[in-house]
C-alpha cells in the first residue's frame, strides 16, 4: 500500500515540476542598458509557441442562410378563418402587421402566401376560398407598405389540411393562411 502511495506522490510531483517548467514568465523586450541581448532563432522557440486559436467567420452564403432562418421564424405564424369566411380578425391582423415588420428588416426575401380551407365544400369552390384568403392577406400587407412583387399568392383548397381530423377543432386549424419564404 506505501508502495502505490511513494508512487503516485512522485508521479505528482513530476506532474507537477512539468507543468511548472512549461508555464514561464515572459519577459519585456526592456532590459538595462548593461545587458547583453542573446538572439534566439525560431528553432529554438518552437517547443513553446502554441498554436493561434482558430477564428472562423461565417461565409456569405453561412450568413445568408442563418438570416433565412431568422426570417422563416419571423414571417412564419400562420392565421386563421372563420368557416366559410376570408375576413381578417383582429387577430390576424396583429400578426400580418408583425410579418409587415418582418418583411422590411428581411429585404432580400419574397414570400409566399398559401390559401388553405378545411373539408367541407367542393374542391373548386375551396380553391376560390383559399385564394381569397390569400388575397386578403396579400392587401393588408399591401398597406402596410410591402410590394406585391414581394409576395406570390397560391390556393391549396382543402389540398393540404394540417389536421386530418373531422370535428370542429380540425376544421379550424385547416382554415389558414401559410408565410413560406420563397426559394
Amino acid at each position: 500500500m506505501n508502495a502505490k502511495r511513494l508512487f503516485g506522490s512522485i508521479l505528482l510531483m513530476c506532474m507537477l515540476v512539468a507543468l511548472g517548467a512549461g508555464c514561464a514568465k515572459k519577459t519585456t523586450d526592456s532590459m538595462p542598458a548593461s545587458a547583453t541581448k542573446v538572439e534566439i532563432s525560431d528553432k529554438d522557440t518552437d517547443w513553446q509557441s502554441k498554436p493561434a486559436p482558430v477564428t472562423r467567420s461565417l461565409s456569405e452564403d453561412e450568413m445568408r442562410a442563418a438570416q433565412r432562418e431568422q426570417a422563416q421564424r419571423d414571417l412564419g405564424n400562420m392565421i386563421f378563418f372563420a368557416f366559410d369566411s376570408f375576413e381578417l380578425t383582429p387577430e390576424s391582423r396583429d400578426v400580418l402587421s408583425a410579418k409587415a415588420d418582418a418583411m422590411k428588416k428581411y429585404s432580400l426575401f419574397n414570400i409566399v402566401i398559401e390559401g388553405h380551407c378545411d373539408e367541407r365544400g367542393t374542391s373548386e369552390y375551396n380553391l376560390a376560398l383559399g385564394e381569397r384568403r390569400a388575397k386578403a392577406s396579400q392587401q393588408f400587407l399591401n398597406q402596410l407598405g410591402i410590394p406585391d412583387s414581394r409576395m406570390t399568392i397560391v390556393s391549396y383548397g382543402k389540398e393540404r389540411p394540417l389536421d386530418p381530423g373531422k370535428s370542429e377543432a380540425a376544421f379550424s386549424k385547416n382554415r389558414r393562411d401559410e408565410f413560406k419564404l420563397q426559394n
